[in-house]
């Protein structure tokens, strides 16, 4: 077989149809027959239902149907309430609010979906949702972790007693107060991760259809068998063999994609009751106030050194918002997954961790690019930066002083997390050199010469990848024609999957990538977990790996048995089985065709040994109009240790793209909620700052590959997510240091301009 990783970079693969405007959105899918549904949503972030008139309704022209809570539940459909999984601080287990496809009873936010319109057209439908009358009677509602948590808050859901709505706890308190209490120097921080919009080009849609007796669902979900398994169990009653899930083309993920959410659900179910094709697209201001967001936490952060700079303990107090309606993501993400890289890339000896979820009347909170891994490692680094300042050392020497070194791989750390590769010193030393970091001092100068305050920002990050579940799939055929296809149970969103996998398979089995065809988005096909976490290059990629590898041993089978010769004896190069030392030879299409079906299929699920661990730093400059505080971002330096990257030029598009959205976060982006009424405040891009290309600087990206995971065969580490969890702290910590020098102690994300101003006009009196 070829050698992994040295073949020419091909071009991507995805790009010709989605540049000519052929690519497949389920947006695009029209059907004979067809119905469209619209969702009426709640205005009210907090009021009893008390009468649904839907007379008007149902006369309007093209109406087919108009359907309440009431008319699901008649027809068996479950809810997607996530179990309670973690208890209180006192011990107590709170209930988690039901999250229905329609509102029963009680809406809990605004965007809520109360009842559905199906229409023989998109606008017949609308128009005869808004004949749709809700008598509501109000209730008081909170939006924000402090109102929400203030005695006697009105209750978002009556079996969650004060909003509380699970807590986790690591490390020893008793350790960390000891540490605390002999340390040299403690640094204390608050940090508000403020919630996001995900954004994603491409609004959720679902087109469901009949074929036979089974149901087809297409929909851009970054799971597809997920999807199909939820389908099954909560809405369609339906066993798994009569339902099929179709993924096309999907314009962005981030996690608001994955698996499917109830109001999503509702077109499945119209399918199912009126046996025709039923089509539902979400608008952008729904995905506004309705769909899954993003953060949302206050963290209390503090740090314990010694004289020398050195960590003993890190503490951390977390309140995580998880809106309305827990979702299995916004539960699990801030109490279980974000904490795995508390201590980043620090030998830190104590940890004590108090993790807090709480309901508030708002949008439900699910993944989001990172999940819970930048809020952890923005908190340490932001700490590291203050303590920096605050005992006058530089900030790259007081990481230094306290990285993980090569030699105590692997590392457990205090979170009982496993290390297994790394070389943490090193990516900081190549990024500061790329950076430029000793001319810093020049450029300063030159921005004061301008008026302008001028700061840097340093982070050292460490990213958890896989989404827990550690094997996928990829199934292998080969037809007549000697094209191979590779079934995989990931799912490409965008981020060029197709290409990698065409370019690794390509190089294992030394044939030409045009000969092969990378298949994801079919529940039929082939199972697997799907894309999320930053897993599917090393564990889907390990998978192509020892797909190819089988691929060619039963190759080697049927070769000798049409060679007439010893399975020994055969020897395999670019798709081609000789005998060795002789020019008799078979191809891989000869042996398919002498297959009784005419292919060679191989079934291939592997299984990684364990985590993988991204990591690099990433260095920043910005400049700062005093006068009106404005931020301009003018150099980026990052140096990542993605293990063995599988095609560089994807894995540099994947660092620019997270690099882009953790910057968005720190400048820009902020999802509002009026804390009187509990109405969307930044319903639209109107009020909600998207970063745009004249955001950012050109980007200095480097990949090191000379550390590889030695938790799978390929060496990979995972990169999707990567530069969400180094930028934002990069950015936050070159402002601070611009203001530091003015008395400005702490700063709050976006610093946009009225943020920065005000601090400025505070710290000058």
């Amino acid at each position: 077989m070829a050698v992994f990783g040295k073949a020419q970079y091909i071009k991507r693969v995805e790009d010709n149809r989605l540049l000519t405007g052929t690519g497949g959105f389920t947006d695009n899918l029209a059907r004979p027959n067809q119905v469209h549904v619209v969702l009426v949503r709640s205005p009210h972030a907090h009021a009893k239902i008390v009468n649904i008139d839907t007379a008007a309704a149902k006369q309007a022209p093209g109406v087919v149907a108009v359907y309440t809570w009431a008319d699901m539940a008649a027809e068996g459909v479950g809810d997607f309430s996530f179990p309670t999984m973690f208890p209180n601080a006192d011990g107590s287990k709170p209930e988690m609010t039901p999250r229905r496809s329609l509102a029963h009873e009680v809406v809990r936010h605004v965007g809520e979906p109360v009842v559905a319109v199906v229409a023989e057209t998109r606008l017949q439908a609308q128009d005869a949702a808004d004949l749709v009358e809700v008598e509501y009677d109000m209730l008081p509602s909170v939006s924000t972790i402090e109102d929400a948590l203030k005695p006697g808050a009105p209750l978002v859901w009556p079996g969650a007693p004060g909003n509380r709505a699970g807590f986790n706890r690591f490390g020893d308190a008793a350790k960390a107060e000891a540490a605390f209490a002999a340390a040299a120097h403690v640094v204390k921080l608050d940090v508000v991760h403020q919630r996001l919009i995900v954004n994603a080009m491409e609004p959720r849609a679902v087109m469901a259809e009949w074929e036979d007796d089974r149901i087809v669902v297409h929909i851009g979900s970054q799971n597809p068998s997920v999807t199909r398994d939820t389908l099954c169990d909560v809405i369609l009653k339906m066993p798994k063999d009569k339902v099929r899930v179709l993924v096309r083309d999907i314009g962005g993920g981030f996690g608001m994609k994955v698996g499917i959410q109830p109001d999503e659900a509702v077109a499945v179910w119209v399918a199912k009751v009126l046996k025709r094709p039923a089509k539902w697209r979400a608008e952008r201001s729904e995905e506004f106030a309705a769909t899954t967001a993003g953060r949302d936490q206050l963290h209390k952060a503090e740090l314990a050194l010694d004289a020398d700079g050195r960590i003993l303990a890190l503490r951390l107090e977390a309140f995580a918002n998880i809106g309305a309606y827990p979702a299995r993501a916004g539960v699990v993400i801030p109490l279980f997954v974000g904490p795995k890289v508390t201590t980043g890339t620090y030998d830190i000896p104590v940890v004590d961790l108090r993790l807090n979820c709480v309901l508030t009347n708002s949008a439900t909170i699910g993944a989001y690019r990172g999940a819970g891994r930048p809020e952890c490692i923005l908190d340490l680094e932001r700490v590291m930066d203050t303590a920096a300042r605050q005992i006058g050392m530089d900030p790259a020497e007081l990481r230094r002083r306290n990285f993980v070194k090569p030699s105590q791989m692997p590392y457990t750390t205090a979170m009982g997390e496993k290390y297994d590769s790394g070389d943490f010193d090193l990516f900081l030393t190549k990024t500061l050199e790329a950076a430029d970091w000793n001319g810093f001092a020049a450029r300063k100068a030159d921005a004061e010469k301008r008026g302008k305050l001028y700061g840097r920002g340093l982070a050292s990050y460490v990213e958890w990848t896989s989404a827990a579940v550690m094997n996928e799939m990829a199934h292998y055929e080969v037809k007549a024609d000697g094209k191979v296809t590779i079934w995989m149970g990931t799912q490409g969103m965008g981020q060029g999957l197709q290409t990698s996998f065409t370019q690794l398979a390509s190089e294992l089995l030394g044939i030409d990538p045009s000969k092969i065809e990378i298949a994801m988005g079919d529940s039929d096909r082939v199972g697997g977990v799907g894309s999320m976490g930053s897993r599917s290059a090393y564990i889907g990629g390990s998978a192509v790996l020892t797909g190819s590898e089988k691929l060619v041993e039963k190759g080697k089978e049927l070769a000798a048995d049409a060679l007439e010769a010893a399975t020994a004896d055969i020897v395999y190069s670019a798709g081609r089985f000789t005998i060795a030392g002789t020019d008799r030879a078979v191809d891989f299409g000869q042996l398919a065709a002498r297959q009784p079906d005419k292919r060679i299929f191989i079934e291939n699920v592997n299984t990684v040994d364990g985590i993988a661990w991204p990591n690099g730093a990433h260095v920043g400059e910005v400049e700062i109009d005093p006068e009106t505080g404005r931020v301009e971002l003018v150099r980026y330096t990052t140096v990542d240790d993605v293990g063995r990257p599988l095609h560089r030029p994807i894995v540099f598009g994947q660092i620019h793209g997270g690099v882009a959205q953790g910057i968005g976060q720190a400048l820009l982006e902020e999802n509002v909620y009026d804390r009187e009424s509990g109405q969307l405040i930044t319903g639209s891009f109107m009020d909600y700052a998207m970063p745009r290309a004249d955001t950012f600087p050109t980007f200095s990206n480097t990949l090191d590959d000379s550390v590889p995971a030695k938790t799978n065969p390929l060496g990979a580490k995972g990169v999707g997510e990567s530069g969400t969890v180094g930028s934002t702290p990069t950015v936050m910590n070159a402002i601070m240091d611009a203001l530091w020098p003015l008395g400005v102690r702490n700063l709050q994300m976006p610093a946009t301009p009225q943020r920065v101003w005000q601090a400025i006009r505070a710290a000058r009196g």
